[in-house]
């Protein structure tokens, strides 16, 4: 295939865009790594300059429509086509759900699901044009079954996976192809960069259990998680499949999970869960 292909990676500081980034400029990709605060971009700078790898660091704040519009027209401009978007750019908020603060919802939603819709509408001019295109979304094990404490964060998920099946339907006719990706637990930072909600952290919260319970579970489930660089493989597996799918799992774990979810009835598969962690 032709491996001039130019892709924009959002979120690309650390964990899974960090990987992809560096995974796809290796595989012979125009690779732009994008991320919100471009002081954190030493790491991979250092890597791309190492290796003279194809890969452009550029700030993109998938929160700001002028962010989003102004690093689109200019790599746009630098490479005259966008061939495939990894929304990639997120952040986890910990809570039970009566603790979350609405200014809190809002604005992990402006990040995990309104960020990706800027970026997905900034590309898709450009994608009609030349009548072909690659939209990756990296929703979640989470997009597909809720876990106490992640109402937020799945709920985005869950967002993410309707709005991709929903626009598959309109952009299969220009030649673009959208891609959900899920992944399970994985060994990044994004624990200590989630938020812990305000009001979860009183410990008068009448949620206190169900709080100490799951970070307990899932720092045992993160450090035995897969390396983000799993995850990047998975993700350029899904952009080459000669047999394309919509959605691709992306760990042993969610992929077991979503198996006993197929055979067990949604009553039987709550109470799977709340065994699993721990809660009464």
């Amino acid at each position: 295939m032709d491996r001039q292909k130019v892709v924009i990676v959002t979120g690309s500081s650390s964990g899974i865009g960090l990987e992809t980034s560096i995974l796809l400029a290796r595989s012979g990709y125009t690779t732009y790594a994008t991320m919100r605060d471009i002081d954190k971009a030493k790491p991979l700078r250092e890597i791309a300059i190492n290796e003279s790898l194809p890969l452009t660091i550029i700030q993109l704040d998938v929160t700001k429509e002028n962010s989003v519009s102004n690093a689109i027209e200019s790599i746009t401009k630098s490479s005259g086509r966008i061939d495939i978007l990894v929304n990639n750019a997120r952040y986890g908020l910990t809570g039970a759900f009566e603790d979350l603060e609405i200014d809190e919802i809002k604005s992990l939603y402006e990040t995990n699901f309104f960020g990706l819709i800027r970026t997905t509408q900034s590309v898709l001019p450009v994608m009609r044009q030349q009548k072909s295109g690659i939209i990756v979304n990296i929703s979640s094990g989470l997009g597909r079954f809720g876990i106490a404490t992640s109402s937020a964060y799945s709920s985005s998920k869950f967002a993410i996976e309707g709005l991709t099946e929903s626009m598959s339907y309109e952009l299969e006719a220009f030649g673009i192809r959208t891609i959900i990706v899920e992944p399970g637990i994985i060994k990044t930072n994004f624990l200590k960069s989630s938020k812990l909600a305000r009001k979860a952290t009183d410990p008068n919260s009448p949620y206190r259990n169900f709080i100490q319970n799951m970070e307990k579970g899932m720092k045992n489930l993160i450090e035995n998680g897969q390396d983000p660089r799993f995850v990047a493989e998975i993700i350029l597996k899904a952009i080459e499949d000669p047999i394309p799918r919509i959605r691709y799992l992306a760990g042993k774990d969610v992929e077991q999970i979503m198996q006993i979810k197929s055979k067990l009835s949604d009553e039987d598969f709550h109470i799977m869960l709340k065994k699993m962690a721990n809660l009464k």
